[in-house]
């Protein structure tokens, strides 16, 4: 199981979020990304946003609610994390 995996299933959130199908869904990076493409990509799922790695977009991904990704992007950007 993977490190991604790991974080994925001992989430302490709505399980369902976790598991949201992001089929379809329209990913976006960051304009602060290197020119190699190593980054995060997050997708507006609804109710949850979907989280990947653009160098794997096939690979696993990680679902949070949105509310807790509202409040990772606050911390982030009030530097606190």
């Amino acid at each position: 199981m993977s490190s991604l995996q790991r974080r994925t299933l001992s989430y302490g959130g709505n399980r369902d979020a976790n598991h949201t199908d992001d089929t379809g869904a329209l990913w976006h990076r960051s304009s602060h990304s290197s020119s190699k493409g190593a980054c995060v990509e997050a997708a507006d799922l609804s109710t949850a946003v979907a989280l990947r790695d653009s160098t794997r977009p096939a690979g696993e991904r990680l679902h949070l609610p949105t509310a807790e990704w509202s409040a990772f992007l606050t911390a982030v950007k009030e530097s606190r994390l």
